[in-house]
């Protein structure tokens, strides 16, 4: 899925892990059964299923698979672990399985549920509910560690600060590659301290002052910032409002910026709980994994159905036109990531090159290049660009994970450089789209500064009923023309 794949596994395993342990939980109680049953005669598992069970056992049952469910939330189990040890992990798994099986023996007592066979019953749901949870948990980590390796499902974080605090952060997150962050550096300006951090080993990304233009050029995923907030919260302050502008997630030991983030959650790093938090609302977790489900399933889908139309159009455009088939820019997507988007050849060879002669003729604000009767399009370029045709090849890029079916559209590298505002900067914080609220409401005819507040709309109130409906009234758009040229 590509660079996307990070936000989405951020987001969905421990959401995933809720499932899995309600089914390992399920599984336990089921052998911690038949085994409690086994010693007291059945001596076949056909006799032990064909045994009658009462409603009030499978009441209690799902009572029971209830309890432990809350006991493991309570116990966060569904946290990120990413910046936690295995014996870490493995001792909240034991440390919640006990308090599960204490308080489930407790109320069989109370309430006289299991009988005589309670007591062993327990113990073997405990025992074999402990080995299960432990080695799925050692087991997820060994897959993802082998994934972070090499080099995929990277955090790519920059630390704000060079005191020993945050030196002693880069330290554990460096001493364990498993973790998949990868340290951009530091940023600060000089003072006493700097010999002694550069004794470290590490190095400085940028000055303060430069801070911002780092941002704009480099692909930033978290923000570490470890400043001694007692003289610098002013600065510290001012650096949030920037992350928040770009997108960017924070990490800090507590919320103390008052910024009113969309969405964030505590999370153990070696055993000290921080707070992350971040501007894009609700694409995380579920939502982002069904939002990547129905992105594949359509494109691929769509990609199939319309396989004779993509033979018809690069046979017309070889016929008409000297040139590749296809057109490729690089274009800037999650937190600007660079990757290239792919679209029908509907202008002549070249063509970028001769953009900078037709500037004086540009009919957008802003930093986007738009000429209504761009010359350098071709006879078949108008009509594949009227119909939208010439974006069917961008199903490609939804596919491979570089851009999802709705989403802020991708903006080419030389776009993205002369934009002026950092807040405009957040839309690079969801994945691009094929189409969005710019598509449906008007395309070329909407100002620049327009369109950027619609993208900031479609992130703060993003649902996949909004994606559903934006993907509806896209048909209707294309067919009108609305806007297109």
């Amino acid at each position: 899925m590509g660079p996307r794949f990070q936000e989405i596994m951020r987001g969905v395993a421990y959401r995933t892990l809720m499932l899995v342990d309600i089914g390992l939980m399920v599984i336990s109680f089921g052998l911690a059964a038949f085994l409690s049953t086994n010693g007291r005669g059945a001596t076949t598992i056909a006799e032990f299923f064909s045994s009658r069970v009462s409603l009030s056992s499978c009441v209690w049952f799902v009572v029971a698979v209830v309890i432990c469910h809350c006991i493991l939330s309570m116990c966060n189990l569904y946290e990120s672990k990413r910046m936690s040890t295995k014996r870490a992990e493995a001792a909240d798994v034991l440390r919640a399985l006990t308090l599960s099986a204490v308080c489930l023996w407790g109320g069989s007592k109370l309430f006289g549920v299991m009988g005589a066979a309670g007591n062993s019953v327990f113990v073997a749901f405990w025992a074999i509910a402990v080995v299960l949870l432990t080695a799925t948990r050692l087991l997820l980590r060994q897959v993802l560690g082998g994934i972070r390796k090499r080099g995929r499902n990277l955090h790519h974080i920059l630390i704000l600060g060079t005191n020993p605090r945050a030196v002693a952060f880069a330290q554990r997150i460096e001493a364990v590659p498993e973790r998949g962050y990868r340290l951009l550096g530091f940023v600060d300006d000089d003072w006493s301290g700097i010999p002694e951090f550069k004794a470290s080993g590490f190095h400085i990304a940028c000055h303060q002052e430069g801070l911002q233009e780092f941002l704009r050029k480099n692909v930033v995923d978290e923000l570490a910032i470890y400043l001694p907030l007692r003289s610098f919260y002013g600065r510290a302050a001012e650096i949030a409002k920037l992350a928040k502008e770009h997108g960017i997630l924070i990490r800090l030991d507590t919320d103390i910026f008052d910024l009113k983030f969309s969405h964030q959650h505590a999370e153990a790093s070696d055993g000290v709980r921080q707070q992350i938090v971040s501007s894009s609302r609700g694409i995380d977790g579920w939502p982002l994994l069904l939002k990547r489900i129905l992105d594949f399933v359509a494109s691929l889908a769509l990609v199939i159905l319309l396989c004779p139309l993509f033979l018809l159009v690069a046979a017309l455009i070889k016929l008409t036109s000297p040139g590749p088939v296809l057109f490729a820019q690089k274009r800037v997507g999650l937190n600007k990531r660079v990757f290239t988007m792919y679209k029908f050849r509907t202008m002549v060879p070249a063509a970028e090159s001769l953009q900078e002669g037709l500037s004086h003729l540009n009919e957008m604000s802003g930093p986007v290049f738009k000429i209504k009767n761009d010359p350098r399009v071709t006879p078949l370029g108008r009509i594949l660009r009227r119909s939208s045709i010439d974006e069917l090849p961008q199903l490609f890029n939804v596919l491979k994970g570089d851009m999802s079916l709705v989403g802020p559209r991708a903006m080419s590298v030389r776009d993205y450089q002369f934009f002026s505002e950092d807040w405009q900067r957040r839309r690079f914080s969801v994945p691009p789209g094929i189409t969005c609220l710019w598509q449906i409401y008007g395309r070329n005819t909407i100002p620049f500064e327009q369109w950027m507040m619609l993208d900031m709309q479609y992130i703060d109130g993003w649902s996949l009923w909004l994606d559903l409906k934006i993907l509806a009234l896209t048909i209707p758009a294309v067919w009108k023309g609305l806007g297109a040229g």
